[in-house]
């Protein structure tokens, strides 16, 4: 018996274990995406989590961090939230995946739950197992009402990574794929509405694809009637608007919808990764019934063999149904107030180093005075106990994202750890441009 203890993996988990966490790195090289792993290795964050619950993620070394990364929304509820997971664990004594050719009992329950939470006029549901394959049925679904190809985004947009939906985004990730396709997805700087307009003049444009804030991009903050403007071009030149509310969804703005604070009712929605509950993924896409057509021309249009998993919309009820509770959305005004005094806070210590703060609920980008400057404010979190990350189209800005439910004694932790890791990368930076 000694010798079996002795011969026993230190981390065991059931289906597969690991000797260190040097191995898991190691073989994540090699036979996952070596790029990515290496990219972490030599920012200075070898994160591998482990264990993970609420706010906190643990690393395999044991380090404990504060998410306030959430996986781009994801997380919203907080990892492993006692209700989802006890919602999908019931919901495995009956339902599996499910068949994705058929009516069904979740996805028709999860579809009507969504219409009802939904700007008005938002009638029909579609599903995908992510937010990327969302965005591709959303596209679809507005050249298919319009007949038109070209789609309209933001310079420096994310929509994801599949098929359409990476050609929306920057040609740093269409052009490796040789996706980039100027003529069908022309790109206008946000918050420019004579580009916008430029761009519909022709009536040419099936639809424009806005994220409410857009999240890569460091959450820009629109203009004051910037997004009630698009949406009027929109309607001017007979185009679709297809707001994406993957990361601004699901009360993160203080709305179950960030796009009604503006007063919209965008033509195409889309949901993702918070609807998941982070425990099983699902995706949804939102339409008028006049947008929607196909699914009455040819139901089988679009074919997703998870989309609307079972399971999936189970888990997606209950986060719906936590999110659009009263207590929630006070809970998210008060930590977005918490929040936002504290950093203003911070800002004046550091006003030369610490320049901007966007804020949108709790939704927050962090902007610094360095070309890289939320690269080394994220180094010195991670090494001071919180985890949040880069904006990757704009790095001098921290995408910083308390959660939904945070506790306060946490978020003051967190913001106490915060302001310790802005300084030390302002001393960082300081020194090494003497």
């Amino acid at each position: 018996m000694a010798e079996n203890q002795a011969t026993k993996p230190e981390f065991d988990y059931g289906v597969f274990s690991f000797e260190s966490k040097q191995e898991v790195l190691d073989k994540a090289k090699e036979f996952w995406n070596p790029g990515k792993t290496q990219f972490w290795i030599d920012s200075g964050v070898p994160l591998v989590i482990d264990r993970r619950e609420e706010y906190f993620i643990y690393d395999m070394s044991g380090k404990r961090l504060i998410d306030a990364h959430l996986n781009g929304g994801t997380y919203n509820l907080g990892h492993r939230n006692s209700e989802v997971v006890q919602a999908v664990t019931m919901a495995m004594q009956h339902f599996d995946v499910g068949n994705h050719h058929f009516p069904s009992l979740a996805r028709t329950a999860l579809a009507e739950a969504l219409v009802k939470s939904a700007p008005a006029g938002l009638n029909k549901v579609m599903y995908g197992s992510g937010g990327g394959e969302a965005i591709d049925i959303a596209l679809k679904t507005a050249r298919h009402a319009t007949q038109k190809r070209k789609i309209v985004s933001i310079i420096k947009a994310y929509h994801g990574h599949t098929g359409l939906a990476v050609g929306t985004g920057d040609d740093r990730f269409s052009k490796l794929f040789l996706a980039d396709q100027p003529e069908d997805f022309p790109h206008v700087p946000f918050n420019d509405l004579e580009a916008m307009e430029d761009a519909l003049r022709g009536r040419d444009v099936a639809a424009v694809i806005m994220e409410t804030i857009p999240a890569t991009y460091g959450f820009p903050l629109p203009n004051p009637g910037y997004l009630e403007a698009v949406k009027a071009l929109c309607e001017k030149y007979d185009a679709l608007y297809i707001a994406d509310e993957v990361q601004t969804g699901l009360m993160r703005t203080g709305e179950l919808w960030g796009i009604t604070k503006h007063g919209i009712t965008p033509d195409i929605m889309v949901t993702g990764k918070g609807i998941s509950g982070g425990m099983y993924p699902i995706a949804a896409v939102l339409a008028t019934d006049a947008a929607s057509g196909w699914l009455h021309e040819d139901g089988f249009g679009h074919i997703s063999t998870f989309g609307g998993a079972e399971l999936g919309c189970i888990a997606a009820m209950k986060t719906l149904e936590i999110c659009s509770r009263e207590e929630t959305r006070s809970m998210v005004h008060y930590i977005a107030d918490f929040v936002g005094r504290r950093l203003r806070e911070i800002q004046e210590i550091y006003p030369d180093w610490f320049t901007g703060i966007r804020q949108n609920g709790v939704i927050l980008g962090l902007e610094f005075n360095h070309p890289q400057g939320a690269k080394y404010v994220m180094r010195h979190l991670y090494e001071n106990g919180v985890w949040a990350i880069f904006s990757t189209l704009d790095p001098r800005v921290l995408q910083y994202k308390p959660g939904l439910l945070l506790k306060p004694e946490v978020a003051e932790e967190m913001l106490d750890r915060t302001e310790l890791a802005i300084g030390k990368a302002w001393a960082e930076v300081k020194g090494s441009v003497r």
